[in-house]
């Protein structure tokens, strides 16, 4: 079946169309063309001509033009729309005119690095143009890096290679360093906020370095739709970037569905789950041959997908005949990886359940339809994963899921809201204090100080700190390291720890390393007798070993998977300032959060229903952070509103509230639900008042908090809105979670969290500014 057909299935499926909240087609769309450069080389046109490229882009063209002025640009273009010819196409010639020069590029993942390897080879080969090229990363084996280092003249990485292996050993890349040409960071709008304050320390880092060997590449960057592509390249690589976003490449015709579960339970609220639904319309395309790949935002919910798909499948299809599903997350060894997109590459795999890990723009093929279960958080990331599905010619559609919570109904429910909005602005803060300093023990360590750096012009305060500490030595105006330690090791550019636990499958007696996992991921999905699930493989954890960083597993037959009940505590470290706003006041200051896995409970498959817990004993995880809390004394319009409240429905009501602000605060924040964590205390043992906690979820703080208390008028608004527009009676997972009879005797927690906020926004005098702030 072609996928119009599939699409006029769906449109004929009168239980599918009663669920659609928008059905919203984009028409095709005819490329815009610019000729070849007369100055490109033969033997690079050549190539282009035996890919079947006649013609550039108009947006391709441009790009070229600004390499050739020798100014830094950035080029804004939707997914599959030719990005990668716009800075391969002027390194290549560079290369081909001197073959001293060299050029870096940079991806967010290995992944991506693979893939675009694969593409250069593509072209170098079609013409024979001799340009060696070579990826360097943590799957690089050790006898390739020599030679990477020494005779590539493209080498291809990612920023957590650069920070920890290339930066700290720049000596042995004087060759390379000496004849940068060229820096080129594709998948720019995936460096934002705390993973892109990072990585722009480690950017001016490697400009530090390549200025000491006497050169200054060009930086070339790319990016999937955002709001404000030239200000964070500039944030990025502190510099002017020229911004070219006129697509001239080609579309087929799009359909974009907004789906929103039928309830399942009248009285709670709650809706079919995204799980359920998701592989109940990917099953339903596989079945009539459409390629599908499904985005799920967590990795037991890819796991359990794809797992449902096939079984699903496996009635329907003999083994001969059969469509092969995988999954793909964070986790899985190198080869597994190349080995799941290849098989999307060549179509020996028919469908994909994945995290946002394939998001980015790797090579996987020509898909018709894009599910995803659940909204990823961010309009961003809404179009590239929908921009999955869909080739030059022809039709694709993308179906976006709605889960329960707030966020999602919102969306689904606001549908122009969504379908109107292109991308959000990204900021990030490479002068937060955390990372800033990490960043300038790893340059002190790859280059001596002087006292004005252009790169971090901030840095004498925090090198004479480090002097202070006696990791840095100050003589004759310079700063010298002084410390036998490797500062690169220690810090993680994506998480708030630098160390991996390594998966081991001893069943038989195997000992086989399967995967591997973060930390304080590891904490809450591998502790004893966890279930682990990997490719449709279950596994019963037998032991966490923290200190010697494995984790061995067991493969079994069970009809259950876990989930971790965490618990949090919080210890105030320091005030740093206080101020009122929104009738409440509110502290802003350093926090101490430690959190522990106490228990876990034990699902069903398929019904996802709980069957049972089980006891964790396993050490906290604490993290130094920043936070806000919003305090609400007798005196404090939000104090006087929570005492028109009955004092058993008070606690509740707190955390409720609470709640609906995280949910309702990522369409304000532009940042991500999981950016933050929350905490309410009726009764404070450190303020001596009713408190609510938001806190920064990463390590130094990322700015989060600050925002969310700036924002806070909105946030109320919002959240009043989005409650008083819900249909329940008594609260479901669409607005302030489902009604539990058995902690709330007392009343009707919706009406309570309304009463309150209601009042809250009256006695602070914000009704006026509503309709403004919405």
């Amino acid at each position: 079946m072609t996928c119009s057909a599939f699409i006029n299935l769906l449109k004929a499926d009168a239980d599918f169309i009663k669920n659609v909240r928008l059905w919203k087609v984009t028409q095709a769309r005819e490329a815009v063309y610019s000729a070849i450069p007369t100055d490109l080389a033969p033997a690079l046109e050549q190539a282009l001509r035996t890919r079947g490229i006649n013609q550039l882009y108009c947006h391709q063209r441009q790009a070229w033009d600004h390499a050739q002025l020798s100014q830094d640009f950035v080029v804004v273009t939707p997914t599959a729309s030719g990005k990668t010819l716009c800075y391969n196409l002027p390194v290549i010639q560079a290369i081909l005119d001197d073959p001293a020069a060299r050029a870096m590029y940079l991806f967010p993942t290995k992944a991506l690095s693979q893939d675009q390897q694969s593409e250069l080879n593509e072209i170098t080969l079609a013409a024979d143009l001799g340009v060696k090229i070579a990826t360097y990363d943590g799957d690089t084996p050790n006898s390739l890096r020599a030679s990477a280092r020494e005779t590539g003249q493209i080498i291809i990485s990612n920023p957590d290679m650069l920070h920890s292996g290339i930066l700290p050993n720049h000596p042995k890349w004087i060759k390379f360093f000496r004849n940068l040409r060229f820096l080129v960071i594709d998948e720019l709008h995936s460096y934002r906020g705390v993973f892109g304050s990072h990585v722009a320390n480690v950017i001016a880092r490697l400009l530090r370095i390549a200025q000491f060997y006497g050169s200054n590449p060009l930086i070339i960057a790319a990016s999937a739709t955002i709001g404000n592509p030239g200000q964070l390249a500039m944030q990025l690589c502190g510099r002017k970037f020229e911004v070219i976003d006129k697509n001239g490449s080609p579309a087929g015709r799009k359909h974009l569905v907004l789906y929103n579960p039928p309830i399942v339970d009248a009285v709670q609220g709650i809706r079919r789950g995204t799980v359920n639904e998701s592989q109940a319309i990917a099953v339903k395309a596989l079945r009539a041959r459409i390629k599908t790949i499904v985005f799920a935002k967590s990795r037991i919910r890819v796991e359990l997908i794809a797992s449902y798909i096939r079984d699903k499948l496996a009635n329907h299809f003999t083994e001969n005949n059969g469509i092969r599903v995988e999954s793909y997350r964070g986790g899985y060894l190198p080869n597994e990886r190349r080995a799941i997109e290849k098989g999307l590459r060549d179509g020996s795999i028919h469908a994909v359940v994945s995290t946002n890990a394939l998001e980015l723009g790797i090579d996987i093929g020509g898909l018709d339809l894009a599910i995803l279960a659940g909204y990823p958080g961010g309009m961003s990331s809404v179009w590239q994963q929908a921009g999955r599905a869909g080739r030059r010619s022809g039709e694709s559609m993308a179906i976006l899921i709605a889960s329960s919570a707030p966020l999602d109904q919102y969306m689904v429910e606001h549908g122009d809201y969504l379908s109107d909005s292109k991308g959000e602005q990204a900021f990030i803060n490479p002068s937060n204090a955390h990372v800033r300093l990490e960043h300038i023990k790893c340059a002190a360590f790859e280059l001596p100080f002087d006292e004005l750096d252009q790169f971090f012009p901030d840095a004498e305060a925090y090198l004479n700190l480090l002097c202070e500490e006696g990791v840095l030595r100050k003589t004759q105006e310079r700063w010298y390291w002084a410390n036998q330690s490797y500062p690169a090791e220690n810090i993680s550019l994506r998480s708030a720890s630098a160390e991996n636990v390594v998966i081991i499958d001893t069943t038989h007696g195997k000992g086989e390393v399967i995967g591997e996992m973060d930390r304080p991921s590891a904490k809450e999905m591998l502790f004893p007798q966890a279930v682990y699930l990997h490719r449709g493989r279950q596994f019963l954890v037998q032991d966490l070993d923290i200190e010697q960083h494995r984790c061995y597993v067991e493969e079994r037959q069970l009809n259950y998977y876990t989930d971790a009940v965490v618990k949090t505590d919080l210890k105030v470290l320091h005030e740093d300032r206080w101020h009122e706003q929104a009738g409440v006041r509110m502290c802003l200051g350093d926090i101490l959060v430690r959190s522990q896995v106490s228990r876990f409970k034990k699902l069903k498959f398929k019904s996802h229903e709980n069957i049972g817990y089980g006891e964790v004993s396993l050490p906290e995880e604490e993290m130094h952070t920043s936070f806000v809390a919003l305090c609400m004394g007798e005196q404090t319009a939000a104090g006087q509103a929570l005492l028109t409240i009955e004092n058993e429905q008070r606690a509740p009501a707190l955390l409720r509230t609470l709640t609906l602000l995280r949910q309702v605060a990522p369409a304000f924040l532009l940042c991500q639900y999981s950016d933050f964590g929350i905490a309410e205390r009726l009764r404070d043992s450190h303020f001596g008042q009713t408190a609510l906690y938001v806190f920064d979820a990463v390590p130094g703080g990322s700015g989060m908090a600050e925002a969310f208390a700036s924002q806070i008028a909105v946030l109320l608004l919002a959240a009043n809105a989005h409650l008083s527009s819900c249909p329940c009676s008594e609260g479901c997972p669409s607005c302030i979670g489902a009604h539990d009879s058995q902690t709330e005797l007392g009343g009707n927690p919706k009406l309570a969290v309304k009463k309150f906020l209601q009042t809250w926004i009256s006695n602070a005098g914000l009704e006026q500014h509503e309709s403004e702030s919405l």
